[in-house]
């Protein structure tokens, strides 16, 4: 029998039992998953303990693959490969004590930064509630072997587990993540947002921003300018969302800020949606000179006054620089009054010298870029 699409409350029902079923499908995925990840672990421990105990000789996991190959053959887990990456999975993340589950207490909460988590020791981490084991089987596992062959501590590990969950970051992401060294660098900025905004806001704020970031998705030539910067991050915008993190709302580039009777622009502007306020992008060419704070906190307090609305938080600013002296940028900082981090950028891919020629000129570029639209997703408050 036909299906009868002229009655809308049939289509109507049929619609919701396809949503419905469809979720279905993904929590018994979910569900599958967890419980592979599971019989990974045990096996993981159960090969390990026999390795400890016994006398089977080298070929043991040869022999274990091939008994269960034999006896599941519709099963892929059981290549020597995988059963290799299975009992690395397990000693990872019991590098104290390779027998015995104990030691994956060294699972860090995801809330606390990395430099923290480096600081806690065995003794405390060990009293972690059981649910932090449990996360481990919560992510897929291809990006478990992405983490155990690319990461070295069991709190770097925990860390990407953690932020794969609350992102939802697929394999090729979290690739990018572990290989950017995104460990190392959130949270590093170098900021004032302790004195600037209340807590819990400076925390999170503090946790957003990283140290450096790392543009390796274009090209840029040996000479470039803060425009032809600039230029390049708007093209690759997606993937420079990416490098900002998680909560990042485009809003616009060269956004137009009237002051008095003068015209002035910032270099980019986005929104955050964790933290629930704008954050002006500011890029400079040049290493961190004191100066540059003074302008940013300009911007700042325009943007505040002439784009921020009912319900957001304060602006908080964002410097771009090619590199820093920390010291000197503690002490611009200081007295600053308005919240801002400070941080390095990373170019990677550099034109060499003799492909310059092939390219066009700073010139024609800035006459291109001045052709690009200003923001008009948002008008300044009047």
């Amino acid at each position: 029998m036909k299906t009868n699409n002229s009655d809308p409350d049939y289509y109507n029902w049929i619609l919701q039992l396809k949503q419905k079923f469809r979720q279905t499908q993904i929590k018994a995925a979910v569900q599958v998953n967890q419980e592979l990840l599971k019989f990974y672990w045990d096996l993981g421990a159960d090969i390990v303990e026999k390795q400890e105990t016994t006398n089977w000789g080298s070929k043991f996991l040869n022999r274990v693959s091939s008994d269960l190959t034999e006896a599941f053959p519709e099963v892929k887990g059981f290549s020597i490969s995988n059963i290799k990456y299975i009992r690395q999975w397990y000693l990872f993340y019991n590098q104290q004590s390779i027998i015995g589950q104990q030691a994956v207490g060294q699972l860090q909460d995801e809330s606390l930064p990395p430099q923290l988590q480096d600081e806690i020791g065995q003794q405390a981490a060990a009293q972690l509630p059981d649910r932090r084991i449990e996360q481990m089987f919560l992510i897929p596992w291809g990006h478990h072997i992405a983490i155990i062959s690319k990461c070295k501590t069991v709190q770097e590990g925990s860390y990407y587990i953690s932020n794969t969950i609350n992102h939802g970051w697929s394999r090729t992401v979290l690739v990018h993540q572990i290989e950017s060294g995104l460990y190392h660098r959130e949270g590093k900025t170098i900021s004032n947002f302790s004195q600037t905004l209340p807590a819990p806001q400076s925390d999170l704020a503090q946790q957003t921003l990283k140290d450096p970031y790392i543009f390796d998705f274009f090209t840029m030539r040996a000479d470039f300018n803060e425009r032809e910067l600039e230029k390049n991050l708007i093209e690759h915008i997606t993937k420079f969302l990416l490098e900002l993190g998680a909560g990042f709302a485009y809003m616009g580039n060269q956004v137009p800020i009237k002051v008095g009777n003068r015209d002035f622009s910032t270099d980019l502007l986005f929104y955050q949606t964790r933290l629930h306020c704008y954050v002006v992008v500011e890029l400079k060419k040049t290493d961190f000179e004191p100066e540059h704070v003074g302008k940013l906190n300009f911007y700042i307090k325009a943007i505040d006054e002439q784009y921020r609305q009912k319900g957001d938080e304060p602006t908080i600013g964002l410097l771009l620089c090619k590199s820093k002296d920390k010291v000197v940028a503690e002490y611009a900082l200081s007295d600053i009054n308005k919240p801002m981090g400070i941080s390095e950028y990373r170019l990677t891919n550099i034109l060499p010298e003799e492909l310059k020629s092939s390219l066009p000129t700073i010139e024609e570029i800035e006459a291109e870029f001045r052709e690009l639209n200003p923001m008009k997703t948002k008008k300044p408050k009047r």
